[in-house]
């Protein structure tokens, strides 16, 4: 069995955009001022999807989903999680557990990261730990001006013997 492992980042500020949602890990805290992005700027979920890339030698989130297209204005990002997922079992690759975190000093997340785990484990077919932690005061995260997520996900060859040697065509 051919094992890969990738790794994801991203972070958002808040938004001023009022009424806009706070999605994290497909699911919508409730009260919370939401994150400025094009599609529907879910941080955690965007770094498990540029972690399945990365295994899989594909890129990064933005090159297969550019903020300069229309068509991903708003986009819901566990849907382009599973579009990766797709991808990277084009490469031969399936995704078998990931870990994340989310780092931020609020809104309160804890009540919130079995929803997210839940959420992320569907769509990424594999399971999926979600922890949060805070900044502790620190820079930017840490004065509460937005949010980041970091995962890292294994992937294995495909039981079907599926070359998982390079990258899937674009």
């Amino acid at each position: 069995m051919i094992v890969r492992i990738g790794q994801g980042f991203d972070v958002h500020p808040f938004s001023d955009e009022p009424g806009r949602p706070l999605v994290l890990g497909g699911v919508v805290i409730p009260g919370a001022r939401g994150l400025a992005g094009h599609s529907d700027a879910d941080a955690l979920s965007h770094a498990l999807a540029d972690a399945v890339l990365g295994g899989a030698a594909l890129g990064d989130l933005g090159s297969h989903f550019p903020d300069s297209d229309p068509r991903w204005a708003g986009a819901d990002s566990l849907d382009l999680l599973a579009t990766v997922v797709l991808r990277a079992a084009a490469c031969g690759l399936r995704p078998l557990n990931a870990d994340c975190t989310l780092v931020a000093a609020v809104p309160r997340l804890s009540p919130h990261l079995p929803a997210m785990a839940r959420r992320l484990t569907e769509a990424l077919g594999a399971p999926v730990s979600v922890k949060a932690t805070s900044p502790e005061g620190l820079g930017a995260l840490g004065r509460g001006e937005g949010i980041a997520g970091l995962a890292v996900v294994l992937l294995g060859s495909l039981e079907d013997g599926s070359d998982a040697t390079s990258p899937a065509p674009r």
